[in-house]
């Protein structure tokens, strides 16, 4: 055969070739897109500084391959106290949740938001959460794939009439966001009123409530500083209550994922994105805390010492009620709470 019809011939299969030979990488290159579903609107804090960050920090660390899309105020349907079992049952790929959402179907993780436990740092609880999770009570969210347990700084009160003093809250309808905060509230003299957050706006312009306890970080989200005038803080540690999070994967969807992908994800799981979410409360609080001092229709309340001494025992009962409750399902509170704090006081060192 001729020289030139020879060098013809292989470069002819070295194109037919190339095809196949480029398409091996991007086989094996999958890329994949998930869905994470949360309650809050995209310009609360939240969204902005942790979810749609670590979303960021996932694909760059992927290389491209592994998206989160994001659906803020339950796009994808349904409401808050749904997102759980969405997860679980694949309506979403990942979802950020409260497991107060639904009071009782989870009692472990209650001991970090019991009354007057958590600490004033968001970083702090946000350890002590995931660590309480990881090697107490591993089994607490078994119907999902965790990513991350966490839970926020201190809560204060905000309502439309001034709190200075435990007989200040004898009727005050104020919106709770978990069980044992609702309890706390009741112990103290309010009139608790469970909702989700997003609600929190409606029933204010309704006179269905008269104010909500929610974090500084949360205010402007549901413009909670332009609907309610006065604001209670109770300062220091341990802090009036506290509320635990959940960034939850449906099982199969995480089991599903190539293996580099999974890697890229578990590196970005556990401690790591708690501390991540933790900080948005620790930084940003103080942001909006500055910002509504400024505005001159609000005025905030720093509770004395003293005043919040009375307010710890009020609500002492809430956590003999929460041991007896848990001794009826065979769970021993009082260790837990014992471990709560323990982690409480190892992350604040």
């Amino acid at each position: 055969m001729p020289t030139n019809r020879r060098r013809l011939l292989a470069g002819s299969a070295a194109l037919l070739a190339a095809p196949a030979v480029l398409r091996i990488p991007r086989a094996e290159a999958q890329e994949v897109t998930l869905r994470l579903h949360h309650f809050l609107p995209a310009a609360s804090n939240v969204h902005r500084f942790f979810l749609a960050p670590w979303a960021e920090k996932v694909q760059q660390e992927s290389g491209g391959r592994l998206r989160i899309q994001i659906f803020p105020a339950m796009q994808l349907g349904g409401a808050p106290p749904q997102l759980y079992d969405q997860a679980r049952d694949g309506v979403a790929d990942i979802v950020w949740t409260l497991p107060g959402n639904t009071p009782g179907r989870f009692p472990r993780i209650e001991a970090v938001e019991l009354p007057f436990v958590a600490h004033a740092s968001g970083v702090v609880n946000a350890r002590a959460t995931q660590e309480f999770f990881s090697t107490v009570i591993p089994d607490e969210f078994r119907e999902v794939h965790p990513i991350c347990v966490w839970a926020h700084d201190g809560g204060h009160i905000h309502a439309n009439r001034p709190v200075r003093r435990m007989e200040d809250l004898r009727g005050l309808r104020l919106r709770f966001p978990t069980r044992l905060a609702g309890e706390a509230l009741r112990a103290l003299g309010a009139a608790p009123v469970g909702m989700p957050v997003p609600q929190v706006p409606e029933a204010l312009a309704q006179r269905a409530i008269d104010g909500a306890v929610v974090p500084w970080e949360v205010v402007p989200s549901i413009r909670l500083q332009e609907l309610v005038n006065h604001h209670t803080e109770i300062t220091g540690t341990p802090c009036l209550y506290t509320t635990t999070f959940i960034l939850a994967m449906n099982r199969a969807r995480y089991a599903a994922l190539p293996a580099d992908l999974r890697r890229v994800l578990d590196a970005n799981s556990g401690e790591a994105a708690a501390v991540m979410a933790g900080r948005v409360w620790d930084e940003r609080g103080p942001v909006v805390r500055a910002e509504v001092a400024r505005r001159r229709q609000n005025t905030i309340y720093v509770l004395p010492e003293a005043e919040k001494e009375r307010w710890q025992v009020a609500t002492r009962p809430v956590l003999d009620a929460w041991f007896s409750a848990m001794r009826e399902r065979n769970i021993d509170g009082q260790a837990l709470l014992a471990q709560v704090r323990a982690l409480i006081a190892k992350h604040s060192a």
